[in-house]
């Protein structure tokens, strides 16, 4: 195994956040008040010079309980007037559960939509603690079947849709992808990227565990996200609550895992790999040596942002 230790270049690239310090939310909205403050301050950062070519559009839907939520849609130019149905991908943002948008993640979303040239939508999911489970996972059930149901008008395959989810929104599009299967939808996800995904609700690092002091994002900030979003389960779990949980990841769309070797989410993610492999699936996965949670935003240049970033675009241009 790699000794621990940042990578050397990511290293000096968060050289100048070194004077910041550490925040430690006192409950959840003050996590959600200093989530959303961090985010929109690395996401300046991220490259957006494609922004010019992406057509932006918004989509009104009914979710499952009857409140209406907008779906993002981003489109290259130059896939605008093709005739031929194109492939399409639904983002799903992070932010632990409890924060983020497509806004304060639109510069993300911009980049990928042209670096695959795919048309991503992504979903205004609503959050805990206002919005618990199962109504975010809910949200994202009904932006996928209005896709599928508005095909024809939006030019997208119904053949060729891939989840892409980072960290929170990687739970919910491995949940979404487990409910797709059970629910038989038709024809079935081509895909499924999680990016360093939130996955177990039951994740806790050993004491001494080495790589505590390399955290992004703690366990503390973990535990309160979790519990805003499971406030009312009543101690009954499922998998699509919590699917690092499922044991039967048979008959699951082709699956695409990264995550940093310093992440609290490394374990987690392996094990949902390593589980889905050996239920018979076609699967991918990448490990990043010496980087935390959602480094490549801290550090968009370095060259293990960069190899992470072209794996994740050849992926999806499989679609």
């Amino acid at each position: 195994m790699p000794s621990l230790g940042f990578d050397p270049d990511y290293q000096r690239a968060i050289a100048p956040y070194a004077s910041f310090p550490k925040l430690h939310p006192k409950n959840v909205l003050d996590l959600r008040h200093l989530n959303n403050t961090a985010i929109s301050y690395v996401m300046q950062t991220v490259p957006c010079d494609e922004a010019d070519q992406i057509i932006e559009a918004t989509h009104p839907y009914t979710t499952t309980d009857g409140d209406t939520v907008t779906l993002h849609r981003f489109t290259p130019k130059a896939k605008q007037n093709t005739i031929d149905p194109q492939p399409a991908i639904l983002y799903l943002h992070g932010g632990g559960l409890v924060s983020g948008s497509v806004g304060l993640f639109r510069r993300d979303i911009i980049h990928y939509a042209a670096l695959t040239q795919t048309t991503i939508f992504a979903p205004g999911y609503r959050l805990a603690p206002e919005a618990w489970y199962p109504k975010p996972l809910e949200d994202v059930w009904c932006a996928l079947n209005y896709i599928k149901d508005h095909s024809w008008e939006l030019n997208i395959d119904e053949a060729r849709l891939a989840l892409y989810g980072v960290s929170a929104g990687g739970g919910l599009a491995a949940g979404t992808a487990l409910m797709a299967r059970d629910k038989g939808l038709t024809p079935p996800l081509k895909m499924v990227v999680l990016v360093y995904p939130m996955l177990d609700d039951r994740t806790k690092l050993p004491e001494g565990d080495a790589t505590r002091p390399y955290l992004t994002w703690s366990e503390d900030k973990n535990e309160m996200g979790w519990g805003a979003y499971l406030a009312w389960m009543g101690g009954e779990m499922d998998d699509y609550a919590a699917p690092g949980r499922a044991e039967d990841l048979s008959g699951m769309p082709k699956l695409y895992v990264d995550v940093g070797q310093l992440d609290l989410y490394n374990k987690e993610s392996k094990a949902f790999a390593e589980k889905a492999e050996a239920a018979g699936g076609e699967v991918e996965f990448h490990e990043y040596t010496g980087v935390p949670h959602a480094w490549e935003w801290l550090a968009p240049n370095v060259p293990v942002t960069k190899r992470a970033v072209e794996n994740r675009v050849r992926a999806l241009r499989e679609l």
